[in-house]
């Protein structure tokens, strides 16, 4: 008998033994195949059995149905790897070597992602021979107030033919210490994953929870959450925008875009108190403190930003010389875009046209769609209009939700979570996809859980931004990618 695959809809649960476990290669082949043919590998990790065996799992998502799918396999110290063959599994293999000594035979690069050597920045870097290059290093520590990464460059004058990314220097144990603390504790680590990210993880999260206890959210704590959302979507691109301005040297959209971000922050803070969202989201709902002044007085500031958004930009974007900056520099095609996986703004600025919101539809987008929106050329160029064309997409919805929000209760008291389970919960991030995994035990606690930041997906793509460039254009790249260090780290 043919086993049957494990298939969900965005906020279904599975039993976790209903899963069906094949070999290794079975495993290999089929998500070779799928992904081929238009899947996206939105996770591939590990576990332990109770026999203590480790069990890869992947999780593909369909974008054509709407889907999501698990698959299973055994496996010993050793397998052939995927990477080869499906060049979006790179990093997820090695973090599975880093965790659970799991060698992905044939990989490109066999080597732990955070720890290679028993330390972040330890890691053996390529070294392209013949005394033509030049090694350049930057980092961990940084001139600014950013995260610490290191960065490795194979230089050949001032071109940049490979650079080396090692991470790991914000690692904090997040997916261990999850199973070992109390609820309220884990909502805590959510909200910190990745500062910039809070509502987008936190939402993950509680949607994981809320498919394994079978917990419902009103209609009213749907369209906060979504609120809140993009009001974090809104401060990053904004943000972005401005600092992506001060990379060109063109400093006025750079202050306004600075102070306006503060200002969508300050609204996230009237709903909760948190200029970040922190404490806003919860398993069945929201907790919100905002009163119908309150969403009055948010809508009359949105307004405002908007105006003031729209000045900025546009002044950016029409000024000849910041456009012939930005214009070809950091190029990577949608063919590269897709072999590699990349998600959200990195993926949309190469002419990939995946939105969890949109593919995958959760809470209040399932609903109230928002348009993807895309940008084909590939360069910094394409990942700046990708922003301010989802800015605009965002400021529409808001005022959408503003204006019809619904009544009743914004929070349902949450259900038990069942034993046994499995459940893979996607949201779009501003960064892109999040993808948490969450499984239960026999007395329905969380055994393990996954967390996968966009940023897992796209460290690659800065990297190939960089090849045949000038290593001055780095910070203008790094910038366009704008990725979590932390969020990578966990």
């Amino acid at each position: 008998m043919k086993e049957k695959a494990c298939i969900l809809a965005c906020g279904q649960s599975s039993a976790l033994g209903s899963i069906p476990v094949t070999g290794i290669d079975k495993l290999r082949k089929e998500v070779v195949e799928k992904v081929e043919r238009g899947a996206r590998l939105s996770a591939l990790t590990a576990y332990g059995n109770p026999s203590g065996t480790p069990v890869l799992l992947a999780a593909l998502s369909h974008p054509s149905t709407g889907k999501l799918e698990i698959l299973r396999a055994e496996t010993g110290t050793s397998y052939r790897s995927l990477t080869p063959e499906c060049p979006s599994a790179h990093l997820f293999e090695r973090l599975i070597l880093e965790k659970w000594g799991i060698v992905p035979d044939g990989h490109p690069m066999p080597e732990p992602v955070r720890y290679p050597a028993g330390n972040p920045g330890t890691a053996t870097f390529l070294s392209i021979p013949g005394g033509i290059t030049h090694e350049v290093a930057v980092g961990p520590v940084h001139a600014g107030v950013i995260e610490p990464g290191h960065f490795r460059f194979q230089c050949h004058g001032e071109t940049v033919k490979h650079l080396d990314i090692s991470l790991g220097y914000q690692h904090r144990g997040i997916e261990d210490m999850i199973t070992a603390s109390p609820p309220n504790r884990v909502l805590h680590y959510m909200e910190t994953a990745a500062g910039d990210s809070t509502v987008g993880h936190t939402i993950a999260h509680c949607l994981a929870r809320e498919s394994l206890s079978g917990t419902t959210v009103p209609a009213r704590g749907e369209s906060l959450r979504g609120i809140a959302l993009e009001l974090e979507r809104l401060a990053n691109h904004i943000g972005d925008i401005g600092a992506i301005s001060g990379d060109v040297g063109f400093l006025p959209t750079k202050d306004y875009c600075g102070r306006i971000r503060g200002d969508v922050l300050n609204l996230t803070a009237v709903l909760c108190g948190n200029r970040f969202g922190r404490g806003l989201i919860v398993p069945g709902g929201t907790a919100s403190e905002a009163t119908g002044d309150d969403i009055s007085e948010i809508s009359s500031r949105l307004r405002l930003i908007e105006r003031d958004t729209t000045n900025a930009i546009e002044l950016m974007l029409g000024t000849p010389s910041v456009i012939t900056r930005l214009e070809g520099t950091g190029t990577v095609t949608g063919d590269t875009a897709v072999k590699l996986g990349l998600v959200g703004v990195a993926a949309r600025g190469s002419g990939v046209a995946t939105d969890v919101r949109n593919e995958f539809p959760f809470g209040i987008y399932r609903f109230a769609q928002i348009p993807v929106c895309t940008w084909a050329s590939g360069d910094c160029f394409a990942r700046t209009c990708v922003r301010w064309l989802e800015v605009r997409q965002s400021f529409r919805f808001l005022r959408e939700q503003l204006d019809s929000l619904p009544g009743g209760p914004e929070r349902n008291h949450e259900l038990p979570m069942q034993p046994d389970m499995v459940t893979v919960a996607l949201t779009e991030g501003w960064r892109g996809e999040v993808c948490h995994i969450a499984a239960t035990d026999r007395s329905g606690d969380l055994a393990w859980y996954r967390i996968f930041d966009p940023s897992v997906h796209n460290w690659h793509g800065l990297a190939m931004a960089m090849r045949e460039e000038e290593i001055s254009d780095f910070p203008l790249c790094n910038k366009s990618f704008n990725l979590s260090y932390c969020g990578h780290d966990l």
